[in-house]
């Protein structure tokens, strides 16, 4: 039974249709190839998806935030390498509308809807990943603006991206811009030989004195992690949680389907005891990470704080829900599904990425259990003395 209105039931089975008519088709083959081409790019430009997180004014399409967790859930359960996309372009033009300034919404954001231009989040560096505030990368001020010096690693449709927000350490602290494919001093060098999100496209881009002029500053120098990137962080984590609850669909799509068809000891082995247990558990677990994705983004609807933390929880719990249904999945299939004649092989090295990406479930786990322990602490404190815990402020 489904908890969605008819409004948005009739989005999902849209956003379903478009999955199974167009994403799964050929997400094995562009797994294969390591390759997104860029004819089919703007087929999903063509049906709106990359306009997904956009408002109609700027030729976005205008759909509230649980539409768009639906559109994610389907894309991920068709391709996870797509999902990546949709969360780097997201992050882009979630920035931009956020903290963008108006020559820069006015620029980029129509591109950016329409499909015209593909955006990508450069934060990772080769010897930088969860340590963000100590990125390696230079932004030095000059008379006209500024002059990008630097290196990034697994951007994510890197080599497909138009324009890169870049975060680096400026004077004023660090800092986030605007770069443009083509501007002279950018090298971009595909990054193959993944063990999953192979065609995700993936690149190494160096920058080497590139001139940037002072409108490709975003925000104010100094806000560039404590705002800007933990603006982009949030919206990659709403896309990737939602995205691994499809990966678990998927999943448990194809274990009822092979377990159901699979004869052993003269009876489907969907009949065997230990066979349902593994289903049991992928079917209560894809529901629970679902109903946690609908509570965390219900919470972010209402423009509620607390929706940071909700959506990092999310994250966290379905991204493990989405291993352990891939883990499972392939266990089901046997010999069968550790070979390329099903999908689960590729849903098993596709479901490692979401523990790691847009915060592990390390990192994740720690901030989860500083921010609610400190929010638990002033909530006590509060209560009993009436003043708010120095702690958690």
């Amino acid at each position: 039974m489904s908890l969605l209105s008819p409004h948005h039931q009739k989005f999902k089975d849209c956003f379903a249709g478009l999955t199974d008519s167009l994403i799964v088709p050929s997400a094995s083959q562009h797994d294969a190839e390591q390759n997104t081409p860029p004819e089919f790019l703007m087929k999903l430009a063509d049906e709106g998806v990359l306009g997904a997180f956009l408002s109609a004014d700027c030729g976005g399409a205008g759909w509230d935030i649980l539409t768009q967790g639906l559109l994610c859930e389907e894309v991920g359960r068709g391709s996870v390498s797509l999902l990546s996309l949709l969360a780097v372009h997201s992050m882009v033009c979630r920035v931009i509308s956020k903290w963008g300034l108006a020559e820069q919404k006015e620029y980029w954001l129509p591109l950016l809807a329409s499909g015209r231009a593909i955006g990508a989040f450069a934060l990772t560096e080769p010897e930088t990943g969860s340590d963000a505030r100590n990125v390696k990368t230079k932004l030095t001020a000059t008379d006209g603006g500024f002059v990008l010096n630097g290196r990034k690693r697994w951007i994510s449709f890197g080599q497909a991206a138009d324009v890169f927000l870049v975060f680096a350490d400026s004077e004023q602290g660090p800092a986030a811009v605007l770069v443009e494919r083509n501007m002279p001093g950018i090298t971009v060098t595909p990054i193959n030989g993944l063990l999953g999100f192979r065609a995700a496209m993936l690149a190494e881009l160096v920058f080497q004195d590139v001139s940037l002029p002072a409108s490709a500053l975003v925000g104010k120098p100094g806000f560039g992690f404590s705002h800007i990137c933990n603006t982009a962080l949030d919206q990659g984590r709403f896309v990737i949680a939602w995205g691994s609850v499809g990966l678990a669909q998927a999943c448990l799509d194809a274990s009822i389907a092979y377990s159901s068809m699979r004869i052993q000891f003269g009876v489907p082995i969907s009949e065997h005891q230990m066979i349902q247990n593994m289903l049991s558990g992928m079917i209560a677990d894809t529901r629970a990470a679902r109903a946690l994705c609908q509570a965390a983004t219900a919470v972010k609807a209402d423009g509620d704080p607390a929706s940071i933390v909700d959506m990092s929880i999310a994250k966290f719990f379905t991204s493990k829900v989405a291993m352990r249904a891939a883990a499972d999945a392939l266990q089901i299939h046997g010999a069968n599904g550790y070979g390329n004649g099903y999908p689960v092989e590729r849903y098993f090295r596709d479901a490692k990425a979401l523990e790691i990406i847009e915060g592990s479930s390390q990192i994740l786990g720690q901030l989860i259990s500083r921010q609610v322990c400190a929010a638990e602490i002033a909530k006590r404190s509060e209560a009993r003395y009436g003043v708010k815990s120095e702690t958690a402020a």
